[in-house]
C-alpha cells in the first residue's frame, strides 16, 4: 500500500509543477495515470539479497494505454521517481526510439526536476558498442604508426585483411581527439559518420574487455558511463539494451530487475524487440574464416600457459566445425529453395513448423555438437589465461593482447552455439515451435546464413522480466487492439499473469469536435493492386486541393504503390510532394514545414514509419490520407511459422493475429491528424474493405469518434 508519506510527496510535487507554470492544466487522465503508477509499484512484494525470489504473479506491473496529450512521460517520471527514492529502487525508463531517449534525457526530466522540487538524478545507458575501447585504438593507431603500410602484420584479429590510409587517418584523428579529450569516446557525439566495420575495430564486447586489469581503465568511456549508472536515481535505456541485458542474466548493464522499477515507454514495439534479440544467426563464410584463425591463436595462449592439451583439443573442435560447414556447402547448393533465380535478390528455405529435415539431422547435430566442444574449450583456455594475467611475473602487454584475440574467438564461438543449440532444438509436440531457415547470400562467393528464432517472446520476457523485476509499468498511446489488451498481454508474457492491473486513459481530445472521418465509396479492392493504385491517382486531386496552404500526409503499405502514385498525380502537384525515401528523413520534414510557414501546400507521401511517432501539429498536418489498412504481409520466416502453428492447432492466424495488429497501426496512423487540443482536420481512408469485411465494422469501432461525413 501506499505510505502517506508517498502520498503527500506525489501531491505536492505536482502541485509545485502547476505553481511554477502559469498556463499548467492538470490533466484527469494524468492524475489517474500517476495514482495508477504509484499504487502499483507500491504493490511490490519485498526481497532481500540472498533470499528466494517471491512468487510474483503481476501484483505491481500495470498496462497503461495513454492516449497522446495525456502527459505520459510527466506521470510515469513524477510517479516512478518517488515511489524509486522511498522503497530504495532505481527507476529505469526504456524506449523504442533514440528520438523519446533524447526527448526524455534533454527535456522532460530537466522539466520535472525544475518544475516539481523533486531531486532525481539521471543518466543515459548505452550499450558497450557504442563506445570505443581506449586499449584497441592505442592498439592499433601504435601498431600502424609509420606513414607507409608496406610490410604491414597483422598484430591480432582486429584486421582480416591490410588497412586502407584513410582507414589508418580516421583512426589516428579518433586516438588525438580523445586523447586531448576533445573526444569522450561516445560514437554518438562525433561530428562526422563512422563506417561500422571500421568502428568494430575500436570498440569491445564482454569477453574482448579486459576489466579491471586493462591499463587504460580509468578513461574508459563505458566503465566511466557505468560508474555513472551506478549513482543516479533514473536510468534512460533502449528496449533493445534492456532486452540485452535480461539476456545475460540482468543487472550486468542495467540495474538488476531486482532493485529497478521499469518504465517502459512505447511498450508496443518490446514483443519485436525482443524476437530480434533472443534471435540468433551466422553466416557460413564469416564462420569459416573465424575458424581458419583459431589454432594461430589458442597456440599463442597455450605457449604462454603450458595448455597444449586445450590447445589441441580447441583446434579439433575447429577443424570438425570447419568440416560440417564444408558438408552444408554440399548439401545446400542441392536444395530447390536455395537456388538463385534471376530477378532475386536472394532465397530462403523455411524449415516447415521449425522440423529439422529428416536427411540433415545427424548434420546439424554434428555441428552444435563441434560448437559446443569449440566454446567449451576456449572458455578454459580463458579461464587459465585470466589467472595468468592475475601473476605480476608474467609479461602484462603481451596477455592483454592475447585476452583480446581470445575473447574475440569466445565471443563467435557464442555466436555460433546460439546458432546451432536453436536449429538443432526439437519441437516438443504442444509447445510453440522455434523458426529456422537458411538464406542464401549473393555475392562473390557462395554463401549462406543460418537463422533460428522463437515466434514468440512471451516465455523469455515473463521469466527473464515481470517474474524479477520489482515493478513495471508498461505504456504507450496505442496499446489495445480491437478494444482490448489480449494481444500485447499475450505477446510480452503477461497473459498468466492474472495480477497485472490494465487501464486505458481518456483522450483529452474532442474528436467529434475537432476531425471528420470520410470512407470515398472506392470501386476497386487492394486485392486488385494496379486497379486500386489508379483509383488512388484519380481521387487524391479531388480531396487536395493544390492550392490550400495546409499539410497533407498520405500513408501507403506499399512502396511499389507509393512510387506509382507519385508518378501519376498531375504535373501541379509534383512540387507539392515530398516523398519518403527521396530525402533524409530530418530533411523532408524540414522542407514540409518551410514550405507551410511560407504559405504554401506541402503533400508528403510516407510508409509506415511515418504513421507512428510523427508529430506534425497545426498546419503541418491537416488531413491524412490512409491508402490502405495496415495488413502485415506474413512474408517473414517468424510469421510465416507462427501461422504455420496456428493453422496446425484449428486456429486462424489472420484473424488472431493480422487484424489485431492492423487494428493498433490503423489507430496509430489515424493518431498524426489530432496532436493538440486546438488541431483539426480530416481523415480519409481509400479502403472499401473497412465497410464491406466482416472485420471493417471492428476496425472502425476502435477509431477516435469523429464525425462521420459522406
Amino acid at each position: 500500500m501506499l505510505t502517506d508519506l508517498e502520498k503527500h510527496a506525489i501531491r505536492d510535487h505536482y502541485q509545485n509543477i502547476a505553481l511554477s507554470l502559469p498556463n499548467f492544466r492538470p490533466r484527469k487522465a494524468q492524475r489517474e495515470m500517476i495514482a495508477a503508477i504509484a499504487n502499483a509499484f507500491s504493490r511490490s512484494l519485498p526481497q532481500a539479497e540472498g533470499e528466494e525470489a517471491p512468487k510474483r504473479n503481476g501484483e505491481s506491473i500495470l498496462v497503461v494505454e495513454g492516449p497522446t496529450g495525456v502527459g505520459k512521460s510527466l506521470a510515469y517520471l513524477l510517479a516512478g521517481g518517488i515511489m524509486a527514492q522511498t522503497r530504495q529502487k532505481k527507476l529505469v525508463v526504456s524506449s523504442a526510439t533514440v528520438a523519446l531517449q533524447e526527448q526524455l534525457v534533454g527535456r522532460d526530466l530537466p522539466f520535472v526536476v525544475e518544475h516539481s522540487g523533486l531531486s532525481l538524478s539521471f543518466a543515459l545507458a548505452k550499450g558497450r558498442g557504442r563506445y570505443l575501447c581506449p586499449y584497441k585504438l592505442y592498439q592499433l593507431t601504435q601498431l600502424n604508426a609509420q606513414d607507409s603500410l608496406q610490410g604491414f602484420e597483422q598484430p591480432s584479429l582486429l584486421w582480416d585483411r591490410k588497412p586502407k590510409k584513410e582507414e589508418i587517418a580516421v583512426l589516428r584523428n579518433l586516438a588525438d581527439q580523445f586523447a586531448s579529450r576533445q573526444f569522450n569516446g561516445d560514437r554518438d557525439t562525433w561530428p562526422e559518420q563512422i563506417d561500422d566495420q571500421l568502428w568494430q575495430k575500436v570498440t569491445n564486447d564482454r569477453h574482448g574487455c579486459l576489466k579491471a586489469a586493462c591499463p587504460n581503465r580509468s578513461e574508459c568511456p563505458f566503465f566511466l558511463a557505468r560508474d555513472t549508472l551506478e549513482n543516479v536515481d533514473v536510468v534512460v535505456a533502449n528496449h533493445d539494451l534492456l532486452l540485452a541485458d535480461i539476456g545475460m542474466g540482468g543487472g550486468v548493464i542495467l540495474p538488476a530487475p531486482i532493485n529497478s522499477f521499469y518504465c517502459i515507454d512505447e511498450a508496443h514495439h518490446l514483443p519485436q524487440k525482443a524476437l530480434q534479440q533472443f534471435a540468433a544467426e551466422h553466416s557460413l563464410n564469416q564462420a569459416m574464416w573465424f575458424l581458419d584463425r583459431v589454432g594461430n591463436v589458442v597456440d599463442k595462449v597455450a605457449g604462454v600457459l603450458d595448455k597444449s592439451e586445450l590447445a589441441v583439443a580447441a583446434t579439433e573442435a575447429a577443424s570438425g566445425l570447419q568440416e560440417s560447414l564444408q558438408e552444408w556447402l554440399i548439401q545446400l547448393a542441392e536444395e530447390p529453395d536455395l537456388r538463385v533465380e534471376e530477378g532475386k535478390n536472394d532465397s530462403s528455405w523455411i524449415w516447415a513448423n521449425g522440423q529439422i529435415p529428416a536427411h540433415l539431422a545427424v548434420l546439424v547435430n554434428n555441428t552444435a555438437v563441434c560448437a559446443r566442444m569449440l566454446l567449451k574449450h576456449i572458455n578454459s583456455l580463458n579461464e587459465a589465461l585470466s589467472v595468468a594475467r592475475r601473476d605480476k611475473n608474467q609479461d602484462g602487454s603481451f596477455l592483454d593482447l592475447l585476452s583480446g584475440d581470445l575473447g574475440l574467438l569466445l565471443s563467435r564461438s557464442e555466436q555460433l552455439v546460439s546458432v546451432w543449440d536453436l536449429l538443432a532444438t526439437e519441437v516438443v509436440e504442444g509447445e510453440a515451435p522455434l523458426a529456422k531457415w537458411i538464406k542464401r547470400l549473393i555475392g562473390d562467393k557462395v554463401d549462406y546464413s543460418f537463422h533460428a528464432s522463437p515466434i514468440s517472446s512471451a516465455a523469455k520476457l515473463a521469466y527473464g522480466l515481470w517474474h524479477r523485476a520489482a515493478g513495471a509499468v508498461l505504456t504507450s498511446a496505442t496499446l489495445r487492439s480491437l478494444g482490448n489488451f489480449d494481444l500485447l498481454l499475450q505477446q510480452t508474457g503477461l497473459k498468466g499473469m492474472t495480477d497485472t492491473a490494465m487501464l486505458a486513459l481518456d483522450s483529452p481530445f474532442h474528436f467529434a469536435e475537432q476531425g471528420e472521418l470520410y470512407i470515398p465509396a472506392l470501386t476497386a479492392s487492394p486485392r486488385e493492386p494496379a486497379a486500386h493504385t489508379a483509383e488512388i491517382v484519380q481521387w487524391l486531386p479531388k480531396l487536395i486541393n493544390a492550392h490550400e496552404e495546409i499539410g497533407t500526409l498520405v500513408l501507403f503499405s506499399s512502396r511499389k504503390q507509393m512510387q506509382e502514385v507519385a508518378l501519376k498525380l498531375p504535373d501541379t502537384y509534383l512540387p507539392l510532394l515530398l516523398v519518403q525515401g527521396e530525402l533524409p528523413k530530418q530533411v523532408l520534414l524540414q522542407r514540409h514545414h518551410d514550405a507551410i510557414d511560407a504559405g504554401k501546400p506541402s503533400i508528403i507521401f510516407g510508409l509506415d514509419s511515418f504513421a507512428e511517432g510523427l508529430d506534425l501539429p497545426g498546419e503541418l498536418c491537416v488531413q491524412v490520407i490512409i491508402a490502405k489498412l495496415p495488413f502485415a504481409m506474413p512474408d517473414n520466416p517468424i510469421e510465416k511459422t507462427r501461422n504455420q502453428w496456428i493453422e496446425a492447432r484449428g486456429g486462424n492466424p489472420f484473424m488472431e493475429i493480422t487484424v489485431p495488429e492492423a487494428s493498433i497501426k490503423l489507430v496509430q496512423a489515424v493518431g498524426r491528424l489530432i496532436r493538440t487540443e486546438s488541431d483539426y482536420g480530416r481523415i480519409t481512408i481509400l479502403d472499401n474493405r473497412i465497410l464491406t469485411a466482416r472485420y471493417g465494422k471492428q476496425l472502425l469501432a476502435c477509431l477516435p469518434p469523429f464525425k462521420r461525413i459522406g
